[in-house]
């Protein structure tokens, strides 16, 4: 049933799953969605055009994540390094997702790093940084391949 409520969102599966292996064993969920508290906050630590520099909730966040796969199809997700903080609570993960623009054809390679707050074994907050030149130099590449 996990699959057919999030298939909508099967342009980000690498995605999720490079992240829901960083956090293995500490939060709940099969799915990404599910390890998001109703309530979570995510802050988005880079400017990028139609995106907003908060989310808060997870019904918000998926909607906002709903289009995503209309311009990016991320095929994969990996050079993931975990952190455990002093803070039992926070998890740090580095990874990459590597994919295609829709439009263009041109190749998607980003990196990013997430501050992860988890309590009661959901995701609360959420702190994002990712490369933004790499992400509007795909979006924005007029070749097709």
């Amino acid at each position: 049933m996990t699959k057919a409520r999030y298939e909508l969102f099967d342009a980000l599966d690498p995605f999720f799953d490079v992240v829901m292996e960083g956090l293995r064993g500490l939060v709940d969920g099969d799915h990404f969605f599910d390890a998001v508290a109703e309530d979570a906050l995510f802050e988005f630590l880079y400017h990028f055009p139609g995106w907003p520099l908060e989310i808060r909730g997870r019904a918000n966040l998926m909607d906002s994540f709903s289009g995503y796969g209309k311009s990016i199809r991320v095929h994969s997700g990996d050079s993931l390094v975990v952190h455990h903080s002093q803070d039992s609570r926070v998890v740090i993960l580095e990874y990459q997702v590597h994919g295609t623009a829709l439009a263009s054809g041109a190749p998607y390679d980003n990196r990013f790093i997430s501050v992860i707050t988890i309590e009661n074994r959901k995701i609360v907050r959420w702190r994002d940084y990712m490369d933004s030149l790499a992400a509007w130099t795909t979006l924005n590449n007029p070749r097709r391949s």
